[in-house]
C-alpha cells in the first residue's frame, strides 16, 4: 500500500490560544516564513526553536502572523536541562517572555546540557544516565516549570555512543522523569530508531516502557547513515523525508498511544514548502487510522 495519502484539510483555525490538536503539524524555519504566510499550506499546526525568537524584531513579528493562523508549538534547544549548573536565569526570562507573547500550545526542551561555568556549547551533548543525573534534570525541569507557569515536554535524545557507568536505561530514565516532575515527554520516533539501531536496543521495548499518559507529542524526520570501521551507523540530521521503517515504528507508537499531535522536522538541505506538507500528509493519514484515544489499560 502506498504512503501516499489523499490531500490533508484545511489548516485548523484557532481560537486566541487553542492547544496543540493531535493532528500533523510541520517545523517552521526562517526559509519557509514567507511561503507560509502568502499560501497558508494544509497543516494543522506548526513548531518553531524557542532561540530563533527570543531577540525581538522582524522574526517575531512573522511569528506572531503565522499565530493569526495556526497553533504554536514552541521547542528549544539550549536550556540544558542536563546542566550540573542549574539553568540560565535570563535565557528561562526571556523563554517566558516569548511563551507570554505566542501562548504556546505546547512548549518544548530535549534532554542534554549545553553549558558549563557560563559557557555555551553549540550542541545537545548527552549526558550520563545515572541517578545523579537524574536528580540534577529533575531540578532542572521542576525549576523550568515553575518559571513558566506550566508543564514542559521534554525529548528523548538520539544517541551514538553511551557512557559505560550509566546505570539507567533511557526509557526509564525518562519515565522517571515524568514521574518526579509531572513533566510530559516529548517522544522523537525517528531517534528511537536511531538509538536503537546504532545500540542493538529493541525499539518495540523501548515504546512499550514509555508512559502513555505522558506522552504529548511525536516527533518525525529524516536520518542519515554512515559506515565507521565496517558498521552502518545512524546519523539523526533532519536533513531528508522520513525513512519507512521509522514510519512503521511511528505506527507502532500510534498503537500505543493512540492519536498525538505529530511534528515533521526539516532542518538541514531544506526542501520546498510543498515537501514539508507532502511529510505531513503522511503522518495525518496515520493518525486518521489510529485510535482516537490512548488505551485505557496502558501504563
Amino acid at each position: 500500500m502506498s504512503d501516499r495519502p489523499e490531500p490533508s484539510p484545511p489548516p485548523v483555525r484557532p481560537s486566541k490560544c487553542g492547544s496543540i490538536p493531535a493532528a500533523a503539524g510541520i517545523g517552521l524555519r526562517f526559509a519557509h516564513h514567507h511561503a507560509v504566510l502568502a499560501e497558508r499550506p494544509a497543516v494543522a499546526w506548526m513548531e518553531v526553536h524557542s532561540e530563533n525568537y527570543l531577540g525581538g524584531g522582524r522574526s517575531i513579528a512573522q511569528l506572531e502572523a503565522v499565530r493569526r493562523d495556526y497553533p504554536i508549538s514552541l521547542h528549544g534547544v539550549s536550556s540544558s536541562l542536563g546542566s550540573a549548573d542549574g539553568l540560565d536565569a535570563t535565557h528561562l526570562a526571556r523563554l517566558r517572555g516569548l511563551v507570554e507573547r505566542i501562548e504556546p500550545g505546547l512548549v518544548s526542551e530535549h534532554l542534554s546540557w549545553s553549558r558549563i561555568d557560563g559557557t555555551y556549547l553549540a550542541d545537545l551533548l548527552p549526558l550520563p544516565l545515572t541517578e545523579e543525573a537524574l536528580a540534577a534534570v529533575v531540578r532542572n525541569v521542576e525549576t523550568a516549570q515553575e518559571h513558566l507557569g506550566r508543564p514542559i515536554l521534554v525529548e528523548n535524545p538520539s544517541s551514538y555512543l553511551r557512557f559505560r557507568h550509566s546505570t539507567i536505561p533511557e526509557w526509564e530514565f525518562l519515565r522517571a522523569l515524568a514521574e518526579r516532575t509531572g513533566c510530559g515527554i516529548l517522544c522523537d520516533v525517528n531517534n528511537i530508531f536511531v538509538s536503537c539501531t546504532n545500540h542493538g536496543w529493541d525499539a518495540a521495548a523501548y515504546l512499550a516502557a514509555l508512559p502513555v499518559a505522558a506522552i504529548g507529542e511525536i516527533h518525525l524526520a529524516g536520518h542519515a547513515t554512515r559506515a565507521v570501521d565496517g558498521v552502518t551507523l545512524r546519523i539523526d540530521d533532519h536533513g531528508s523525508r522520513v525513512a519507512p521503517e521509522v514510519w512503521a515504528l511511528y505506527r507502532a507508537a500510534l498503537d500505543r498511544f493512540g492519536r498525538v499531535p505529530t511534528l515533521i522536522e526539516w532542518d538541514r538541505n531544506l526542501p520546498p514548502l510543498a515537501v514539508l506538507v507532502d511529510e505531513a500528509s503522511i503522518a495525518a493519514r496515520h493518525l486518521s487510522e489510529a485510535h482516537p484515544v490512548r488505551h485505557a489499560d496502558a501504563a
